[in-house]
């Protein structure tokens, strides 16, 4: 498990540097047209991904029993999908306070759910 782990913490390490470089330069150097806007969603998702990815591995070395590779990029690419989901909601002006808290509560009882369906 643990070789597994530090695969994936070296993924999430490129994903990490390569989102956030390639985001950057998209923020800076394009206009806000349909195709970059597309691709910082896309830049989005790999950046958080991979930036969350280590804090994701931490808890569950601290909190919870050890679990491969793919848990931990699962239980990322949630955060991921999150920030993709907050930033176009934000986009249309219809993020809230409230909006927020229950899809991240939605993405935790679906993580929880498939959590107890491993092990059980």
């Amino acid at each position: 498990i643990r070789a597994d782990q530090n695969g994936v913490l070296l993924a999430g390490a490129i994903m990490a540097g390569v989102g956030w470089v390639l985001l950057y330069r998209l923020v800076v150097g394009s206009p806000p047209l349909a195709f970059p806007r597309w691709l910082f969603f896309i830049l989005l998702y790999m950046a958080v991904t991979g930036t969350v990815l280590p804090l994701v591995w931490y808890l569950n070395q601290r909190f919870s029993q050890p679990v491969p590779g793919g848990v931990i990029l699962r239980q990322s690419m949630w955060f991921g999908l999150f920030a993709v989901t907050a930033s176009w909601l934000q986009m249309t002006r219809a993020l809230s306070g409230a909006v927020a808290f229950f899809l991240a509560l939605s993405f935790f009882v679906i993580e929880f759910f498939l959590r107890m369906r491993e092990r059980g």
